[in-house]
């Protein structure tokens, strides 16, 4: 279990919610540590193999979407990382990936095939979401007639990401590049969501992030993983409120019935939630990948 990763010799430049990035020179290490956020803010305690489970299904999607956009994946073997990394090569094995260096677009790209968290809110209140109108009469956790891409702002760890309109994202990155990101953030979900189906799993919503290597848009971070998407079993799926979920949904409902104020710091987690947890990551490696990659 990884809170923070011990890489001593290595140069930190980064330390986000769940991932810790290492400037390797012309390329960066990205450590997937098992910390767990919610709300934007990161829990006292970690979820054991969180990281791993996190970097495998990413590298799995990555694969998956080649052929639609290129990513930032250089390798994510250990073997293949710089002599620097070998002496951490058992803290690293399965939560590391070496990746190109790529300028982040300042934007998060959202996509919904379903109607559900801060999207219901918002529907509720105005019929509504990021400023696309929707049907009258849609109930919580329904399918949309058609995906929809609803940005957000790209905020700091502890600060709430804000949703935006489509026109504020082109006042962000520029409308050319907002056009791409929301055609591709729309064709990748749009492919993952029908992957999953097949195994069960309904992909309700999910973001991605993007990145620029000089003028080349490719995909970075992480993709369609429990930590960036809701994912809902389809043998259960109900309409008409919350769903059964693979991914943190579970902590977040426990974090809701306590009635934390969702500002730091984070209240302790039970163990009975950390193991639940952890036990709904593994369920989605399984059912996405078709492995546990002996976790």
């Amino acid at each position: 279990m990884i809170k923070d990763t011990p890489l001593p010799t290595l140069k930190l430049v980064k330390r986000g919610k769940v991932r810790d990035i290492y400037d390797m020179g012309d390329a960066l290490l990205m450590v997937a540590s098992d910390r767990i956020s919610a709300f934007d803010v990161v829990m006292p305690e970690p979820i054991p193999d969180k990281g791993k489970i996190l970097n495998q299904i990413s590298l799995f999607w990555f694969q998956i979407m080649a052929p639609l956009v290129a990513n930032h994946v250089i390798s994510g073997a250990v073997k293949d990382f710089p002599p620097a990394c070998q002496p951490f090569a058992d803290q690293l094995d399965g939560r590391a990936m070496l990746v190109k260096k790529a300028e982040p677009l300042a934007i998060e790209c959202v996509v919904r095939g379903y109607i559900s968290g801060s999207g219901w809110k918002s529907y509720q209140k105005s019929q509504e979401v990021c400023g696309i109108q929707l049907p009258a009469g849609l109930k919580e956790s329904d399918k949309l007639p058609a995906a929809i891409f609803t940005p957000s702002t790209k905020e700091e760890v502890g600060v709430h990401d804000i949703n935006i309109d489509f026109d504020e994202a082109c006042r962000r990155v520029g409308r050319g590049v907002a056009e791409k990101v929301r055609d591709l953030s729309l064709e990748i979900y749009r492919k993952g969501a029908e992957s999953a189906l097949e195994k069960g799993i309904i992909i309700a919503d999910t973001k991605f992030e993007f990145g620029l290597v000089g003028d080349e848009i490719i995909l970075i971070d992480e993709v369609l993983t429990p930590d960036s998407s809701r994912f809902w079993p389809e043998a259960t799926y109900q309409p008409g409120g919350p769903q059964p979920s693979f991914d943190k949904q579970y902590l977040r409902d426990y974090l809701e019935s306590i009635k934390w104020n969702k500002q730091p710091p984070a209240p302790h987690l039970p163990e009975d939630v950390i193991k639940h947890t952890r036990a709904k990551y593994l369920d989605a490696l399984r059912a996405i990948t078709g492995s546990d990659y002996g976790l």
